[in-house]
């Protein structure tokens, strides 16, 4: 283990406490529980670029069983332009 030193606000540090103590683990427990889930959830969610990939998989994808508007065409062209510049 590393040992650090943070500031808390008085609002995050009575939280953090409370919840350490409802759980029956250390503040310090507490804080390396914290960090861990929010790197896990940066790690787990898409990257910008990845975002961008899947939004511009489905370009042209779906067709209006109506009938194409000249909107939903554009769009997709639109779309297209503004992600790549």
């Amino acid at each position: 283990m590393v040992r650090t030193q943070i500031q808390l606000r008085k609002g995050q540090y009575d939280g953090l406490r409370k919840w350490a103590r409802k759980l029956g683990i250390s503040l310090s427990e507490a804080v390396r529980r914290c960090v861990d889930e929010k790197l896990a959830a940066e790690e787990a969610s898409p990257t910008p670029n990845e975002r961008l990939r899947d939004a511009l998989s489905v370009i042209g994808k779906y067709a209006d069983a109506e009938s194409p508007s000249r909107v939903a065409r554009d769009h997709d062209r639109h779309f297209a332009e503004a992600s790549r510049g």
